[in-house]
């Protein structure tokens, strides 16, 4: 066994060789931009130590490698709650390309150090988990209950749909159209992606809370699973409203920042499924704590995309770690949208089989980069 009195020696940014340009889609949350869709490409971040261990995580703009390298070299990678708070305070980084890769990283070298996935040294329970396909597109009715049931015949047990066309009917007979077309075969949930900004705008269709209150009491009566940040992000009040108003959770929090906002969110009962987002809260170490607190307050917790890579596999053991975690969010939007093209800077990902993803069973996340696509410094 590695002693856990190890030393970081460095940290280092890699980049990724692009291997296919695969396409661009319209984000139904930013409606005017486009993303791209690659395989191979970006990059990670390595952490290294003095007894030959690595640990990975998620991108981290190269522009903060010099003052966390100032901090944390020379430091034991097993004090990572006293990381996590220094580095917070000292270095103001930006969400997902900032203190998550560093965090998640260290994580892996705790879980390769111990000989252990991570899922097992955070409480184990199980060894596969749901992954919903979150879809990337608003599109149409038609094409989305065509997608949904590509995706039922494949196996996947659940989906999600970003509801916020220019009329309410248009919402609706979507949902109506991809129920009739899956029935029984797949979990149905709805975003409406209304808590983006952090202020009162946002690109695309607002809703007020009229709309919100409408909306969900009619996906409530046809049985919708869950419906998602129907309101501002700091609603809380209107949310409460609406939460209290339906039988269906209302689910959120994915750009809420800190523990303290996820406090106030379960004290007023804002949200019956919580969706932090670990790439947003510079990692899975406040996630964890989160993750108690939904425990503590009896609601169900189901973490944000995690990024599209390492951070999925992150949050993967996170979920299988949990027992008040139903789902795995997993952008998945075919053929451009597809999973596995963020996947594919891991040489050994995991993959949804019959509507499970497994847990990798390797130390730590237990994937590794495909050493092929990594460029030479």
């Amino acid at each position: 066994m590695t002693s856990p009195r190890m030393k970081i020696t460095d940290i280092r940014s890699r980049n990724l060789r692009v291997v296919k340009e695969v396409g661009e889609l319209e984000p139904a949350w930013s409606v005017g931009t486009m993303s791209q869709f690659r395989i191979g490409g970006g990059s990670f971040v390595e952490v290294h130590t003095d007894q030959g261990l690595t640990g990975i995580g998620p991108a981290v703009d190269p522009s903060y490698i010099p003052a966390i390298k100032e901090y944390l070299v020379g430091k034991d990678p097993f004090d990572i709650e006293t990381h996590d708070a220094a580095m917070r305070y000292y270095i103001r980084a930006a969400a997902y390309r900032g203190l998550a890769g560093i965090d998640i990283a260290l994580w892996d070298l705790v879980g390769k150090a111990a000989g252990q996935p991570l899922y097992k040294l955070w409480g184990g329970g199980k060894d596969r988990v749901i992954p919903y396909a979150s879809m990337f597109l608003l599109s149409t009715p038609e094409e989305r209950a065509e997608m949904a049931t590509r995706l039922a015949d494949e196996g996947w047990k659940a989906i999600k749909l970003r509801l916020h066309h220019e009329t309410i009917a248009e919402d609706i007979r979507t949902f109506e159209m991809v129920q009739d077309a899956v029935g029984d075969r797949m979990t149905v949930m709805a975003d409406a992606n209304q808590a983006q900004s952090s202020g009162t705008w946002q690109p695309g269709v607002q809703w007020d809370f009229q709309r919100a209150m409408e909306t969900a009491m009619a996906l409530d009566a046809m049985g919708c699973y869950w419906l998602e940040e129907p309101r501002l992000r700091y609603a809380y009040r209107e949310l409460a409203a609406i939460n209290g108003a339906v039988a269906m959770p209302l689910a959120g929090g994915e750009n809420n920042v800190g523990l303290h906002e996820f406090v106030d969110m379960l004290e007023q009962n804002v949200y019956d499924v919580l969706q932090p987002e670990g790439m947003v809260l510079s990692g899975v170490t406040t996630l964890r704590k989160i993750g108690v607190l939904a425990q503590a307050h009896g609601k169900q917790i189901v973490p944000h995309h995690g990024g599209g890579n390492i951070g999925v596999i992150a949050h993967l053991h996170l979920v299988a770690s949990w027992p008040h975690a139903p789902f795995m969010e997993l952008l998945n939007d075919p053929p451009i949208g597809d999973y596995r093209n963020g996947f594919s800077i891991m040489g050994n990902h995991p993959v949804v089989e019959d509507g499970y993803m497994a847990v990798p069973q390797g130390p730590g996340l237990g994937v590794e980069i495909d050493p092929d696509l990594i460029l030479d410094d």
